[in-house]
Order: C-alpha cells, then structure tokens, then sequence
C-alpha cells in the first residue's frame, strides 16, 4: 500500500490508543455495525483531509466497514498523532500520508497523492483538499460525486468558491448540523484548548485576563471554560449581535486595542486574518500569551511578531518566547496553529463521536443521492441530525418525552387561540 508515515512501529501503541478512543464513540461504533452489514459505500473512494487523531481513526474504520476505499491526508502539518497513522496502515487497511511536523511542500504533496487517488467523495477540514482539486488538479472534478465539510473555516471558503459560480460538486456542511457545532464547536474546543493551554504552559488561569477574540459557538465554548477556571475573561468581536449575545451572558467587551493593554493570554477563534496585530503587541504586557484555536495559522501575525522582535528562543514545547527591543517578553505557542492540537490530543473522543457519526452518515447521504444533488453547498438532512442525537441519547441512558396525539394537533391547527 502506498502511504508516507513517520514510523510505522509505532502501529501497536496507535491501535491501543484507537481503542481506547473507540469506548466513547458509541453512536459511530453503532453506525459501523450498520455499515458492516449494509455496505453503502461499496465500490467508492473516499479522500479525507483531516486531522489524523484516534478519533479520525474511528472514522476511517467504519468508512471502510462500509466498503469504502480510504486515503487519509493530515489537515494541519502540527496535528498528526503518529503512532495513529502507522496503526492505520498496519492494522486498518487505510493508506495514509501525513507524519506531524511536515514542511508545507510536503503537507500539500500529501493532498496530491491524496487526489491521485481519483476519489468518488472528498471529507475536508478546512477545505484544503476541495481547493487543490479546483485549482491545480481540476481533471479529477468530474469523478466527484460529492464531499464533505467538517469546519466553519472551511464552510466559509466553500461558500465564497459557490458565489464566484466555481463550485463544481455538492458538499455537505457537516458543521453547521446542530449536533456538531452545538457540541464540538462548543464543548469540545473549550475543553481542548483550556487543556492545551495547560499542557504548553503550567499557568495558573484563576485570577488571570483571558481575552478571547471571536464570539461564535467555538470562542463561547473557550469563555465559558475559561471563567469556569477562575479566569476573568473579555470578548472582542466586530459582529453587533455577537457582542451582545457576550455581554449578555456576562462577558467583558471592548475593543483589540484595549484588551491588548490588560490581558495575560490571547486567545483567537474567529476564522479571520490579522486579527492581533503588531499594534496590539507592542501594546501588550511584559509575558502575555498568544493562542490561536482558530483552523489556520492566519489569525496572529506571527511574521509582524518576528520582524519585531529582537530575539527569539524555544522556551518550553509548543511556547516560542520573543523579546521586544524594550525587553518585553511576548509568548506564541504552537507556532500560531490550532492550539488544540498542536499542543494536546484535541477534542475529547465523546464529543467527536456526534461530529464524525455526521461525516460517515453524510458520506452514506452522497453516495445514494450525490448524483441528483447540484453543486454547492448543502446541510445535512435534519432526519441525520434527529437519527444522531437520539442515537448518543441512548447511549447515555437518557429518555425524553414524545408528544401525544392532542399536542401534535395542536401544533399543526391554526384555529386554536386565546
């Protein structure tokens, strides 16, 4: 099989960790089952460009439960879990192309070899593998029957290639499903960059200004569990309705250029470029903390940080220190990527039970109904998102209410007032 790892004896600790992961996947591990025995995807091709962790694994396993031919490429050059790669290979019949800490050459040599694969449906995140097939590799369009989108970044790139009439297959929005964003989004980065920032840096937060930049559902999930640590945290946001949402639930706001003045750790979730700038920097306190939770390394201006700086050193794992010419000391960690996973395991497996039970359902979705679908970009089906979180329900042993006979005439009358 043709594949490009670091080490492919690492398998063993890989597949231990795959399983460990597996034990709280349940609705995914009942969606393999479903698939082993069914086959949908048989015959197809599936190229993913994700970030290759033990739950992407489990992932992959079910894909190929389901008949799918698997090639998985890394979606962040700093996310790639090694010994889950080999044990791909080795154990699951997966080829895989991605080894943690790859020079960009190789990060997007990965997604061609990827692509040479000639892949029936694409799974991205971020959209990196949909935008080297319609930009360097567009001979491969026409055997797309369609993709998937697991990232708001990358929902907002494929949105923006559908408005300039250039989409040329049907993507299904996987994130923006109710049982993605309202958990993964929420729950999952909040937990995982609090831990990261704990695992890169030993801070105490209680009593520390953590300025969070972006209020969507990721950077509420990181302000919740930052004030849930102690901390005293402050919202920056440009959208009115956001801003208000924030203060609402008790959040500080205010803008860049203040917040810059008092916090200790910064960290952005919005999608956008430059959003702490040099002019924030050189406003900053002597050891503030710069973190990215966003999916690219285009939300800090690392390069105005460098040019800068008078002196630059490796302080800890994941923590680059640079000192400002007035003797400052101002800390980037995990190179300004996706701290998360950069600097830790990323989310909890729980949680990435629901987001990838989407993907391997939303694959299933394209591969009966693709071809019927025009290009651009589309949610997943609402009965996908109920058969979800009725699946994790009961995986928790939890049982809710149905609506009887009366009450669901009533909600479909139209004559029934005061």
């Amino acid at each position: 099989m043709e594949h490009d790892v670091a080490d492919r004896a690492l398998a063993p600790q890989g597949r231990r960790r795959i399983e460990w992961a597996d034990r709280d996947m349940p609705v995914l591990r009942s969606i393999r089952a479903r698939f082993a025995a069914e086959r949908p995807l048989a015959g197809l091709r599936v190229a993913a460009c994700l970030h290759v962790t033990t739950e992407t694994a489990n992932l992959a396993r079910t894909l190929r439960e389901g008949g799918a031919e698997v090639t998985l490429a890394a979606s962040n050059p700093l996310s790639t879990q090694d010994d889950v790669a080999a044990a791909l290979i080795e154990d699951f019949g997966v080829a895989v192309f991605a080894r943690r800490g790859e020079p960009e050459a190789t990060y997007y040599a990965h997604l061609g070899a990827v692509i040479d694969r000639a892949p029936h449906i694409t799974m991205d995140d971020g959209a990196d593998l949909v935008g080297v097939l319609h930009s360097e590799r567009r001979e491969m369009l026409p055997g797309v029957v369609g993709g998937t989108e697991e990232t708001t970044t990358g929902v907002i790139r494929l949105r923006a290639l559908e408005a300039a009439g250039g989409l040329a297959f049907p993507v299904v929005a996987v994130n923006d499903a109710d049982t993605k964003h309202l958990f993964d989004n929420r729950h999952g980065t909040g937990q995982s960059t609090v831990d990261a920032l704990m695992r890169a840096t030993n801070v105490l937060l209680a009593g520390s200004r953590v300025v969070v930049a972006g209020y969507g559902w990721c950077g509420r999930g990181i302000a919740t569990r930052m004030r849930g640590m102690g901390a005293q945290v402050t919202v920056l946001e440009v959208d009115p309705l956001r801003a208000l949402e924030a203060v609402m639930d008790g959040f500080e706001v205010m803008p860049a250029a203040r917040a810059a003045e008092i916090g200790d750790v910064f960290i952005t979730a919005t999608g956008d470029v430059n959003v702490i700038r040099v002019e924030h920097i050189r406003a900053m306190r002597d050891g503030a903390i710069l973190a990215n939770a966003g999916h690219f390394n285009v939300e800090i201006d690392v390069a105005g940080l460098s040019d800068l700086a008078v002196e630059e050193r490796e302080v800890r794992p994941s923590v680059r220190e640079y000192v400002l010419p007035d003797g400052r000391r101002i800390h980037l960690l995990a190179e300004g990527r996706l701290l998360n996973l950069a600097a830790a395991e990323g989310h909890p497996a729980s949680v990435m039970d629901m987001s990838f039970a989407n993907q391997a359902l939303a694959a299933e979705f394209i591969a009966a109904e693709g071809p019927g679908l025009e290009p651009g970009v589309h949610p997943v089906p609402r009965r996908i998102d109920e058969e979800i979180a009725a699946l994790k329900l009961a995986s928790l042993g939890v049982e809710i209410d149905a609506l009887t006979d009366e009450q669901r005439r009533y909600l479909d009358s139209w004559d029934q007032g005061t």
